[in-house]
């Protein structure tokens, strides 16, 4: 994919998990499950690929996988910390001026994702882009862990402005209501920005860390794609995603 952008790609882990301690290593098909991200995120072909890892464990099967490692503090609060820790460490000199972060627990992420979250940087006004998917199962309406976004786009539009991000079902009325996808895109100058900013109010009280950007009065742009990928966040997701990889329940 050409772009003006000069990007690369990290891809942020570490084994403290509370809900499924140890994933990145968690076994899919033979291989942790930090080997198939990289695999995903290899096959966009946006750039060099680089895991940014809270543990030496997470570089030493990185690194038997024939991928690029980078081991940052274990005591960071947000994955964009971490990649931010990385980038300063793999290009001192600003060679790289967008940073596409991809989560380390979408094993089966369709790598068309990055490209359509980087094509978005092409607009100038834009700092961050990041994608969201129609809910079709009612059910995640009202489960707190799909976060919802809330944009402003035209009807039949690609893309649009995010205006929040919240837990709870919104916006109210008919109309759909959108998955949002955890894929970012940076400008390097916006990522660099955003770690500078304090936690505001609204981002500790919906746990949702991408409101420090909407609260600092930085420009998310979402794009909409289909569906969201498979997040292993659970030992019933751990499940699915074994067996959609081939590996058996």
């Amino acid at each position: 994919m050409a772009t003006s952008h000069n990007p690369v790609v990290l891809i942020p882990a570490r084994l403290s998990s509370k809900r499924l301690p140890g994933k990145p290593l968690a076994d899919i098909a033979g291989e942790p499950m930090i080997v198939h991200v990289l695999r995903r995120a290899r096959d966009a072909a946006l750039g060099p690929v680089w895991v940014a890892c809270g543990d030496a464990a997470i570089a030493e099967a990185v690194t038997a996988a024939g991928g690029q490692a980078v081991l940052t503090s274990p005591d960071h609060p947000s994955g964009s910390d971490r990649i931010f820790e990385a980038l300063q460490r793999i290009d001192p000199d600003g060679a790289f001026g967008a940073v596409i972060n991809i989560q380390g627990d979408q094993p089966a992420l369709d790598a068309a994702l990055p490209r359509a979250a980087l094509a978005l940087l092409e607009d100038p006004e834009v700092d961050i882009a990041t994608l969201a998917s129609p809910i079709a199962d009612e059910a995640e309406r009202d489960d707190p862990n799909v976060v919802k976004a809330v944009v402003s786009a035209a009807p039949g539009a690609g893309s649009g402005r995010a205006l929040y991000f919240t837990r709870a079902a919104a916006p109210a009325g008919p109309g759909p209501l959108y998955h949002h996808i955890g894929l970012y895109a940076f400008r390097r100058a916006a990522l660099e920005r955003f770690v500078a900013l304090a936690p505001g109010p609204l981002e500790r009280r919906e746990r949702l860390e991408q409101l420090r950007a909407l609260e600092a009065g930085m420009r998310i742009e979402v794009g909409f794609v289909d569906t969201a990928p498979l997040a292993v966040d659970t030992p019933a997701d751990l499940r699915r995603a074994r067996e959609l990889l081939g590996a058996g329940a």
